[in-house]
């Protein structure tokens, strides 16, 4: 996803940017990884619609806020656009969230360690 290590676009100073996009990751990881085991098989299996309702609606919030995260740290990382895109994908496949979110974290911090 983000290794592309070779002629970047120098990046701006992180800050608390990555701490608050790993925590958007790992939350919206969560509630999907709640909403496909826990929810819909409740939904489908054994026909009790309500938390699949629940947590469905908590996912799609807590999606928006990590794609506002993700967005705000892509800018100032200066990913190009099909970088910030799969990123943002990975919060809708159950599992991906956590991979995406590594890999950011080692991407950036190795970044920010070559900057000085």
């Amino acid at each position: 996803m983000p290794a592309e290590t070779s002629k970047q676009t120098p990046m701006k100073p992180v800050g608390p940017r990555l701490v608050i996009y790993r925590i958007a990751a790992w939350v919206t990881g969560v509630g999907l990884l709640a909403l496909t085991f826990v929810a819909l098989p409740l939904k489908y299996i054994w026909d009790v619609p309500g938390p699949t309702t629940v947590i469905g609606i908590i996912h799609g919030y807590l999606y928006m806020i990590y794609i506002v995260c993700t967005l705000v740290l892509a800018e100032r990382v200066r990913w190009r656009p099909v970088t910030a895109l799969l990123i943002l994908l990975a919060g809708t496949i159950p599992v991906a969230s956590f991979v995406a979110e590594r890999k950011v974290t080692r991407e950036v911090r190795e970044r920010e360690a070559a900057a000085g």
